[in-house]
């Protein structure tokens, strides 16, 4: 519980020491007793912890009980008899927010931990809860905020201040936090893969060996594995963690011609898939030539970031990789056997090649991960555009001003400087519980 009447509701149904008189951050024996029933309805430990050094920079209550769905609802349930009510979506995170123990982007960093698919994802997360973006954006609005006050001065002094001096003033300004907004920028594609995963379509003819990868890759038998092609006639997804790359697997239906109703949708599903992944995993039955329909998917994901797998080494090869890269393919074809685990290590190293290169040595870096901070980076950077357009044709100084202005609040947005109350409101709600 958290808030003002926090302690007093749980000293109401504590049996133990007076809560209201106990130091902070201190834990308690005692048990959860209905004040009305004095029947007892579990032994506890309870933490409390005064404002304002705590989360949300509230009292808050903690109460620890031994589990299960029965005591946790009846302790539950009498609370909320006592004064106390159930928290909306991160609403303890927005509390600390408005309480101005953290800011934005920390607070978005609470949901992406939450959702850490990986070590390296949960590692940016935790960056941002420490305040690393936080810290950026603000030396950089500090930057524009001095930048703004003294150009003001010489609008307001113009007898002190010559236009020439006042105007490379700006475009030096203007030029130096654009670089490193592009910086950042350059950061967001990894830090969406981190967060949200890569979307990876595995694709290839009926039986060439999709399913059995995408199994390997699980390390469990999610999609049916047999001898007749067309098994798989839907599209299946998954997530999984490939060296610190969390893949949003999406096992597809084999792309073939069909007069089967029900093998047409899901080759149309494949296809429409296959349009929306971030990377490709393209599987070729090596012990069998290539076909018409192979040569289709290679020309069909030819623009698109693809990982060419020539299974079923273990059978006598009919595909060399020789013979793709003669037929205009700039990848290497990795070689393998999904049934006898060979060559898939090489498949997993070349994942994490073509999307993390050199991440190792850059963990303690600030990644850009989520769409709001994109784009209000973006509408920023465009804003110092037009400083550098204006000063370029010579406007007046207070018009040029005014895009550096509204540079130093679309970075005020992402902190939550300048965030309007609805976006506060919409961000949290999006929270999959209280905390």
């Amino acid at each position: 519980m958290s808030g003002e009447n926090a302690i007093s509701i749980a000293h109401q149904v504590f049996q133990g020491q007076d809560l209201t008189k106990v130091a902070s951050h201190t834990i308690h024996y005692g048990h959860i007793v209905d004040p009305q029933t004095k029947q007892t309805l579990d032994e506890v430990m309870v933490s409390v912890m005064r404002t304002p050094k705590t989360f949300t920079r509230e009292d808050i209550v903690e109460i620890n009980c031994h589990g299960g769905i029965v005591p946790t609802n009846k302790i539950l349930q009498l609370l909320l008899a006592h004064g106390a009510r159930m928290a909306e979506p991160g609403e303890f995170t927005k509390r600390a927010f408005l309480n101005g123990r953290i800011d934005l982007t920390q607070a978005e960093s609470v949901m992406d931990l939450i959702r850490a698919k990986t070590d390296r994802s949960m590692q940016v997360a935790l960056n941002q809860l420490d305040g690393n973006l936080q810290h950026l954006i603000h030396h950089l609005r500090q930057d524009i905020s001095d930048v703004l006050v003294q150009v003001e001065v010489n609008i307001d002094y113009p007898e002190y201040d010559e236009d020439e001096v006042t105007a490379k003033l700006l475009m030096e300004k203007a030029l130096e936090v654009k670089t490193r907004i592009q910086q950042l920028l350059a950061t967001a594609q990894q830090g969406k893969i981190l967060r949200d995963g890569l979307a990876t379509a595995i694709i290839g003819r009926p039986n060439v060996g999709k399913s059995s990868l995408l199994n390997y890759l699980l390390q469990e038998d999610k999609a049916i594995v047999t001898d007749v092609a067309g098994t798989t006639r839907d599209v299946l997804e998954e997530y999984v963690n490939v060296q610190g790359v969390p893949l949003k697997l999406i096992d597809t239906a084999g792309i073939h011609e069909t007069d089967d109703k029900v093998e047409k949708i899901g080759v149309e599903r494949s296809k429409k898939a296959l349009a929306g992944a971030d990377l490709i995993i393209l599987v070729l039955d090596a012990s069998e030539p290539l076909t018409i329909e192979d040569k289709e998917l290679l020309e069909m994901t030819s623009k698109q970031k693809r990982i060419i797998i020539l299974n079923k080494s273990d059978l006598p090869q009919q595909i060399k990789p020789e013979q793709l890269v003669a037929s205009d393919v700039i990848e290497d074809p990795i070689v393998a056997s999904v049934k006898d685990n060979q060559g898939i290590a090489a498949v997993e190293q070349e994942i994490k090649t073509l999307f993390f290169g050199g991440i190792e040595n850059r963990q303690q870096d600030v990644l850009v991960s989520n769409n709001r901070q994109i784009g209000l980076l973006e509408q920023a950077e465009t804003a110092l555009d037009s400083v550098v357009a204006g000063l370029n044709n010579n406007m007046p100084i207070d018009l040029v001003q005014i895009d550096m202005t509204t540079c130093w609040e679309k970075l005020g947005e992402i902190t939550g400087e300048n965030a309007p109350d609805q976006l506060i409101t919409q961000l949290f709600s999006q929270f999959c519980l209280g905390k």
